[in-house]
């Protein structure tokens, strides 16, 4: 079956900067800028997507262009003879499973949102009313299950129609709608009256700030946030690069989609942080933030119906970028594994993934009483800490050390796939770096994760999953420390 193609480079920098792009950077980003002294947190921020995103993206499209597969099969295709590197395919499968498990609710959440803002039902409540309708949503499994299923629909039947005319075609537009909405909410957020304190907070350099929080923290909170931005380490970008011809290098073309994930991060703070503090309300991080503080922000303004509404929509089409991109590679997986037709693998695809998706919706009310991460946490966290703190990061050395070392698919192959074509080549001077540096500033943010999570759950606890955490690495590099045989 010969392999689909992009249309249109825009086509592709769109739909794969649109699956990078997640609510992460709508309610996490301006959270820690603020956090972190705004500003200066900033230029951190984007010195380590620079030497630490960048590198790791380059990697993940020049392993899906060359060998023209997802990653259910691309390591199939470029290993040596003998090793096993294709082992973690399986690693990688999950992770796009898992992802989508919980993202395919939370995008129903923005949708039901932005459905409930334009009908009107926030107009005129209580602030305590808003809080109570956030948790009566969360509470009713039957509201949850209509929303996802409606989001797993709608994704699905996008990439039901094909690469060219369902997902490249469609997500341009909504692409260019989520981008064009967000200039409008920003140009709104900053000239309300009292924004101008929230700029200032957001946007000048606060070193007492930095200080407060401690260097080290704030150094550490930008690295990470760089990291998990990109949504590297499990095939989203790989999938995008297998569908993209040789004509142009791909340094530019990573340097393209870098650019338009920072962008949308930044403009979310616009957004978020000066509508706050023009109704004096602080800046909080996570859902509380999405779903209580700012409906709540939007019933005092001025046409807060519309705005509300807009904002939800935001949202929902930051969600759905996502949710297509990671539904796009488990559609591949199908075509790539099995050899099933694009429509036989998104059917099957649809009735596992709403089946798949039941026990998240369910761990906030029926099976609530499961807290598989400590007190307060829920089946979403486990989904979650499963993907961002274990697949995302050791998917992504994997990806390093495959491009980069003579027993994977070695350091040659990979410069002459990444500057194949026009445009801005992969500068070889910085192999030494990728080689022996970068995996270890990503293993660092590995543990740090698992350090952050369970260190003050209590000494039994922390050391159980700092020894997990260690098994995990280690059946990694063992797979990758495969030697390959030697042809006689």
């Amino acid at each position: 079956m010969k392999r689909e193609k992009f249309g249109s480079r825009l086509g592709f920098i769109l739909v794969s900067a649109g699956c990078a792009i997640g609510l992460g950077n709508v309610w996490k980003f301006p959270y820690m800028a603020g956090k972190f002294g705004g500003a200066a947190f900033i230029l951190i921020y984007l010195i380590f997507l620079a030497i630490l995103g960048m590198p790791i993206i380059v990697c993940e499209f020049s392993v899906g262009r060359a060998s023209q597969k997802s990653i259910a099969t691309s390591y199939n295709a470029l290993e040596p003879e003998g090793t096993r590197w294709h082992f973690t395919r399986w690693f990688a499968i999950a992770g796009n499973y898992i992802l989508v498990m919980f993202y395919s609710m939370v995008g129903g959440w923005m949708l039901y949102y932005c459905f409930r803002m334009a009908k009107g039902d926030f107009a005129g409540v209580t602030s305590d009313q808003v809080s109570s309708s956030f948790e009566n949503m969360l509470a009713s499994p039957g509201t949850l299950m209509l929303w996802t299923v409606i989001v797993v629909l709608i994704a699905f039947g996008i990439c039901s129609i094909g690469l060219q005319k369902g997902v490249e075609k469609i997500m341009k537009v909504t692409m260019l709608c989520l981008l064009a909405i967000m200039v409008v909410l920003a140009v709104r957020s900053v000239t309300l009256a009292g924004s101008s304190e929230g700029l200032r907070f957001y946007l000048v350099p606060d070193f007492h700030k930095m200080m407060e929080n401690g260097i080290g923290n704030v150094v550490f909170g930008a690295m990470s946030q760089a990291f998990f931005t990109l949504s590297i380490g499990m095939g989203g970008m790989a999938i995008f690069g297998s569908y993209l011809d040789k004509s142009r290098s791909l340094t530019g073309e990573s340097l393209s989609i870098v650019i338009l994930d920072t962008f949308v991060a930044l403009m979310a703070g616009l957004i978020v942080i000066p509508a706050c503090f023009a109704f004096h309300v602080e800046p909080a991080a996570g859902p509380g933030l999405v779903f209580i503080t700012l409906p709540n922000i939007f019933t005092q303004m001025a046409g807060g119906r519309v705005w509300g509404s807009l904002f939800f929509l935001f949202l929902f089409f930051a969600a759905l970028s996502t949710i297509v991109g990671v539904f796009e590679n488990i559609v591949s997986f199908g075509m790539d594994l099995f050899h099933f037709s694009r429509k036989k693998s998104v059917g099957i695809n649809i009735l596992l993934i709403t089946v798949l998706s039941i026990p998240c919706i369910l761990g906030f009310s029926v099976w609530s009483g499961f807290q598989p991460l400590g007190t307060g946490t829920n089946i979403m966290d486990l989904e979650d800490f499963l993907v961002s703190n274990n697949i995302l990061p050791l998917g992504s050395v994997v990806y390093l050390l495959f491009c980069t070392h003579k027993n994977g698919w070695g350091w040659k192959n990979f410069i002459r796939e990444a500057n194949s074509g026009k445009g801005m080549k992969f500068p070889e001077k910085v192999r030494g770096y990728m080689t022996y540096v970068l995996p270890w500033i990503v293993v660092i943010i590995y543990l740090k994760g698992y350090y952050d999570m369970f260190s003050k759950q209590g000494p039994a606890i922390f050391i159980t999953w700092m020894v997990i955490a260690f098994l995990f690495l280690g059946m990694i590099l063992m797979v990758t420390k495969t030697r390959r045989k030697k042809i006689k």
